[in-house]
C-alpha cells in the first residue's frame, strides 16, 4: 500500500469518526471541536487530491470563519435553558424512518458496487496530468476580474451581518 492510500484512509477515518462524535456528544463545545476535526480531515483529503483551492477555502472559510461564528452562538445562547425546553426524545419515529431510509440507500450502494453496475456507469478515463491547469491561479484571476463586483458585495454583506451580530450580542449582555 502506498503513502497516498494510507493518507486517504487516515483522513477518511478521522472525518467519519469526528462526524460521529459531533452528533453523539452532549456538550455543544465538544461537538464544535469535533466538527473542526472533521472539516480539517476533509481539507486533508482535498489537499491529497491536489485541489489546493478547495483545501484553502475549507481551512480559511469553514474552519476559520464559520466555526468561530458557531462558537460565538454557542457561547451567547444559554444551552441549559434550551435543553430543558426542547424535547428531542419525542421525535423517535421520525428518526427511525430516516434511519431506515439511510440504511436502504447504503445497502443499495453496496449492492450495486459489488454487482459491477457502478463500474459500467462510471467508466471514464482519468484526465491526463499534463492537461490539468493550475486551478487556484485561474480562480483567483477570474474572481478579481470578471466577478469583482459580486465579490465586493458579498464581503460588504458579511461585514454588515457581523456588525449586526455584535450589536445584538451587546444588547443581551
Amino acid at each position: 500500500m502506498n503513502i497516498d492510500a494510507i493518507s486517504f484512509y487516515f483522513f477518511a477515518a478521522l472525518a467519519v469518526v469526528s462526524a460521529i462524535l459531533v452528533v453523539t456528544r452532549r456538550n455543544a463545545v465538544h461537538s464544535a471541536i469535533f466538527l473542526v476535526a472533521a472539516l480539517l480531515a476533509t481539507a486533508g483529503i482535498f489537499l491529497q487530491l491536489h485541489a489546493e483551492f478547495l483545501f484553502i477555502v475549507q481551512v480559511i472559510l469553514y474552519v476559520g470563519g464559520i466555526m468561530v461564528l458557531f462558537v460565538f452562538v454557542i457561547m451567547l445562547v444559554n444551552l441549559d435553558v434550551a435543553a430543558r425546553q426542547m424535547q428531542f426524545n419525542r421525535m423517535w419515529f421520525v428518526a427511525l424512518c430516516l434511519t431506515i431510509a439511510l440504511g436502504a440507500q447504503v445497502y443499495m450502494v453496496i449492492h450495486y458496487a459489488h454487482s459491477g453496475v457502478m463500474e459500467a456507469l462510471f467508466r471514464l478515463p482519468p484526465a491526463p496530468a499534463a492537461a490539468l491547469e493550475p486551478n487556484s491561479e485561474l480562480i483567483g484571476v477570474s474572481l478579481f476580474t470578471e466577478y469583482m463586483l459580486p465579490f465586493e458585495i458579498a464581503s460588504v454583506m458579511l461585514l454588515v451581518a457581523m456588525i449586526g451580530a455584535v450589536v445584538m450580542a451587546k444588547r443581551k449582555v
